[in-house]
């Protein structure tokens, strides 16, 4: 057995030419000859190896053939180290006899009277060596072809980075390289995946945050390090999809993981380098600009215009303001696709996932208990949340938003912990909060549509008027929730909070 650690990155085949150009593999020796890799995956009809998180893969590279059998793998920021047994294919038939692992073993001698083939891989693979440091090996392998499952097919175009010596963060000091000039993007699919949801016809989806996965046992830097990246893995399934969907969930899910990004780096700040702190303040912050806009434009059709559409009440001018959302939307949408699309923000993935590697666990607070720290810290966001409903008295639509922000850290935070703390009360609690942040971000998005369409009428009268009809039919509920919001509040930000002793 074999353990193959890689960095996997995905790139636009347009770029491919600029991929080969670049000096550090234009000027590296090559590895073998360039080839064409016919390889076939192989499930039972039931898919019961795609439920273990197996692969069976035969392999014809010239007139050689081989077996692969690889094994779940956990990929973080597009580093992947899984278990692997290769071997000669012969005779065409299948030999498990070579897998070390008696569990793997047997599970396969069950499966292997009914394993069929369920899709294929062919792509042209280029190798290179690179040695960056005394010590450093490096395969650059570019692959580009396309995954086949019956008529339908997909387009294949990535670099993967494979480690032979040296240590997996060299990885990402060569990938950093590239993308200084090239959009390389982290890619945590790999391709039996993408194979699986070719096979099954499953359009990609929006992926949402996973519970979290801390224990007692971790310092309060590797807390962070493991919340960090699974908020990136969350951040780049969204990206992929983002690029290639026009569902907006995408782009809503992308920017949930930039904000509980942040909201880890502000709950774990005191654990955590002040320069490693400020970094990534300002560079989650960059990453989100120029999202926002396509996204709050959605809202605003969504929550505010389109229900005033559908009552049959909405005149003409109320319908040039829709169209003028829609358009901005439309365009926003472009912008933000070429955004993800720039070299820049796979750059801003790499960097951070290579920066999380590099966090050092024996940190000035490394000795406090993790449970400590986190109740600690906990009630620091609840006394601030305080302050913002304190000044959120007068009801005006800033302080209220910033009371809605307040709550949005304090449940991330909740949740971030959650494993350390009394599961159904706390919850409960978090369910209250984001009741009363729901409320919160409903306001908020109808005084921003407001303001905006506002703007948009400009001295237009009949627009100006199609505006104020729009503010006038959300205005009942808007003054409803209002009287409400803040008393709804108070139980839960002055009674007993559930990580209390």
């Amino acid at each position: 057995m074999s353990h193959e650690i890689e960095l996997k990155l995905t790139l636009p085949k347009k770029a491919l030419a600029a991929l080969r150009k670049h000096p550090l593999l234009a000027e590296a020796p090559r590895e073998g000859r360039t080839c064409t890799l016919e390889n076939t995956y192989y499930d039972t009809p039931e898919l019961e190896l795609r439920e273990r998180r197996m692969a069976v893969r035969t392999r014809k590279a010239g007139s050689r053939w081989l077996q692969t059998v690889k094994c779940a793998a956990e990929s973080v920021g597009g580093l992947s180290a899984r278990p692997e047994w290769e071997q000669p294919y012969v005779n065409a038939s299948f030999d498990f006899s070579a897998v070390d692992r008696d569990d793997v073993r047997e599970r396969l001698e069950t499966y292997h009277p009914r394993l069929v083939p369920v899709f294929t891989t062919q792509f042209r693979r280029e190798t290179v060596v690179l040695t960056p440091r005394p010590g450093t090996r490096v395969l650059a392998m570019i692959d580009s072809g396309t995954i086949e499952a019956g008529e339908r097919s997909a387009a294949l175009c990535e670099l993967e980075l494979e480690l032979v010596d040296g240590d997996p963060r060299d990885l990402y000091a060569i990938a950093l390289q590239l993308a200084e000039t090239l959009p390389l993007t982290p890619e945590n699919v790999s391709k039996a995946e993408r194979g699986y949801r070719l096979y099954s016809n499953l359009a990609l989806r929006p992926a949402k945050a996973r519970p979290s996965r801390l224990s007692a046992e971790l310092s309060p830097v590797d807390a962070f390090r493991l919340i960090a990246f699974d908020c990136l893995a969350l951040w780049q399934a969204n990206e992929s999809g983002a690029r290639e969907s026009d569902d907006p969930e995408f782009i809503h899910q992308l920017r949930v993981a930039l904000r509980r990004l942040r909201s880890a780096l502000r709950l774990f700040g005191p654990a955590l380098p002040d320069d490693f702190t400020r970094r990534w303040s300002d560079g989650l912050k960059e990453a989100a600009d120029g999202l926002g806009a396509a996204r709050d434009l959605d809202v605003m059709l969504a929550e505010v215009l389109s229900p005033v559409a559908e009552s049959g009440l909405a005149d003409e001018a109320t319908q040039r303001l829709i169209a003028m959302a829609v358009d901005r939307r439309d365009r926003e949408k472009t912008a933000a696709r070429a955004q993800l699309l720039a070299a820049s923000h796979g750059r801003q993935m790499l960097a951070l996932a290579a920066d999380l590697y590099a966090l050092e666990s024996d940190s000035l607070v490394k000795s406090a208990q993790l449970s400590t720290f986190a109740r600690l810290q906990l009630s620091q966001l609840r006394k601030r949340a305080r302050k913002r409903y304190s000044a959120a008295g007068d009801l005006q639509a800033e302080k209220l938003h910033e009371l809605r922000v307040a709550l949005k850290r304090l449940r991330y935070g909740i949740e971030f912990l959650l494993p350390l703390l009394p599961q159904k009360a706390t919850v409960r609690y978090a369910n209250a909060l984001a009741d009363a942040q729901e409320t919160l971000g409903y306001l908020n998005d109808e005084a921003v549509a407001r303001r905006r369409l506002r703007d948009w009428a400009g001295k237009d009268p009949e627009l100006r008027s199609a505006a104020a009809f729009v503010a006038g039919w959300h205005a009942p509920r808007i003054a409803r929730l209002r009287r409400n919001v803040l008393p709804g509040l108070e139980g839960i930000l002055w009674g007993k909070a559930p990580w209390s002793r």
